[in-house]
């Protein structure tokens, strides 16, 4: 397999310098501590009023999806996080399954549709991602795509399609098929992209192959493209986006999650933030972004670059059923990680 290693754009802080950090700051009556794993200029974004609305100041600590999880569940009821934000679902599931998550008022549940929240009512959806295949038309007409994500484990499309396997992005993605297939289907897919797939780094990486035609095909999230096209199309701007829709495992919506740490010492206060995060004007400030990611809240369009949620026909998943770790074994089981 070709393996593309370019730095990555995100910071990534280490569990002992996230905790010593963490050691050396206190906890302020009117200052929440935020775990963020989002992008940070979508999260500030939409939470740009909420200090002058409400008079409680935020500090931000953003490190990834996994880090944060792990640091959460490795501080368990010591952690100084009030409230934990990520960018896929599988790592506040984590950490609700370790119960260390409050339940939320239901106002708050209200805000968002149901297919963004999770049964257990312990954390909530304020933006979601659709699961794309990106392709370059000059090297594969649209008629030749498959009509499943789970037909590109299939030999005829060895070395054809890309993947950032290491991302947190790919592994959500495979955490909706294990959920919608079960484990002996996941682990068959898996084994034809470990034949198949060519590895790269980040879903950039992913747009700029296919764009530049090393690969037809490859597995990403909408937003990335439309980014790009949104700003000046030079990195993507010879390749398109195909969505499987049908309800099929390649139309998985993943959900970023919002919830409120059973150990903060400021939990109404903490409730605050994550009922704003959902609220209308966030909703409509993350709409109008250059994120171009979706809304989730009720009664909220996205922006009109997108095609509606409505058309994408995604598949029914419980967003708290996404199992991380049986994921990660998964992976390493067939030799993808």
């Amino acid at each position: 397999m070709h393996v593309t290693r370019p730095g990555r754009t995100t910071v990534v802080v280490s569990t002992l310098t996230l905790a010593a950090s963490l050691a050396a700051c206190s906890s302020d009556a009117d200052t929440l501590t935020v775990y963020s794993a989002q992008h940070e200029s979508l999260v500030r974004t939409m939470l740009e009023d909420f200090t002058e609305e409400t008079g409680i100041e935020l500090e931000f600590r953003d490190a990834n999806d996994s880090e944060l999880a792990n640091q959460i569940i490795e501080e368990g009821e010591a952690s100084p996080a009030d409230v934990f934000l990520t960018e896929n679902s599988p790592a506040i599931s984590a950490v609700d399954r370790a119960g260390l998550l409050a339940p939320l008022d239901q106002a708050t549940l209200d805000q968002v549709d149901a297919q963004f929240r999770p049964s257990s009512g312990n954390w909530v959806g304020f933006a979601a991602r659709s699961t794309t295949l990106i392709y370059n038309p000059a090297e594969i007409g649209e008629e030749e795509l498959p009509a499943s994500m789970l037909e590109l484990a299939d030999p005829a499309w060895e070395g054809r399609v890309g993947i950032a396997a290491g991302g947190a992005d790919f592994q959500a993605i495979v955490s909706a098929v294990l959920a919608l297939e079960g484990e002996e289907a996941t682990r068959e897919w898996l084994a034809g992209l470990e034949d198949n797939a060519e590895i790269y780094a980040s879903n950039t990486a992913i747009m700029k192959a296919v764009d530049e035609g090393e690969v037809p095909v490859g597995i990403t999230y909408h937003y990335y493209w439309f980014r790009d096209q949104a700003q000046d199309g030079l990195i993507g701007d010879d390749a398109a986006l195909h969505y499987f829709r049908n309800q099929d495992p390649g139309a998985f919506l993943s959900v970023s999650g919002a919830g409120v740490l059973a150990s903060s010492d400021q939990p109404e206060q903490a409730q605050q933030l994550v009922e704003y995060l959902t609220g209308r004007a966030a909703q409509e400030r993350l709409a109008g972004s250059r994120a171009l990611e979706y809304a989730v809240g009720s009664g909220v369009s996205s922006a009109e670059a997108l095609p509606p949620l409505a058309e994408l026909q995604a598949p029914d998943v419980d967003p708290g059923s996404l199992d991380a770790p049986q994921v990660t074994e998964l992976m390493q089981e067939v030799g993808l990680l």
